[in-house]
């Protein structure tokens, strides 16, 4: 059976958002964990998906120009990434969202679907958030690892990476790595 790898970068207390509504301190959304040539499918929620695919739909448009959303060129790993997600299939949990630009979109309507994916021949799947859908995925016992990129502030007051989760689960920790400027890469099996 394929493996649900959710891929997250949160500060020290565990949040996905700053005040204006993203993660205002990862300066690049390169795919750091390890996880492209382990994955052939990504799944999203329905909150995120729509700045998703406003985001990559314009780096991969235009790769050499300072993005229209942040302002900042590009990072390497953004344009490679950019070039794997556009020929990934991308998986959409929601139950509003009808339509996408991406051709490679498909819209799942609940947890169950997510289930018989992940029974489906290939490769392991990337859970890339938010973070309603992580926690809601992780207590429905659909993610199997989570691989974390901590960084080294207190975002405060703002969104929790498991705000929502509705139980304990218990973590085995599998791999721990200190990254330059700080960072942590920390990876756990969901037992």
């Amino acid at each position: 059976m394929r493996k649900l790898i959710a891929g997250l970068k949160i500060s020290l207390d565990g949040k996905v958002e700053g005040p204006e509504g993203y993660a205002d301190w990862v300066p690049a959304w390169s795919e750091d964990y390890g996880l492209t040539q382990q994955v052939d499918a990504v799944v999203l929620g329905g909150g995120m998906y729509p700045g998703y695919e406003q985001y990559w739909t314009a780096l991969k448009a235009q790769p050499d120009q300072p993005h229209p959303l942040t302002g900042k060129t590009p990072a390497q790993g953004e344009i490679e990434w950019s070039d794997f997600a556009a020929q990934t299939p991308h998986y959409v949990l929601s139950t509003s969202l009808r339509s996408a630009a991406w051709p490679q979109t498909r819209f799942l309507r609940k947890p169950d679907e997510i289930a018989e994916l992940k029974e489906q021949p290939g490769k392991d799947i990337y859970l890339m958030g938010g973070a309603r859908v992580t926690a809601s995925l992780i207590d429905a016992g659909l993610v199997d690892e989570l691989r974390l990129i901590v960084y080294p502030l207190i975002a405060g007051d703002t969104k929790a990476l498991f705000g929502t989760a509705q139980r304990r689960h218990a973590l085995e920790l599998r791999d721990v790595r200190q990254l330059p400027d700080g960072l942590v890469k920390v990876v756990y099996a969901l037992t």
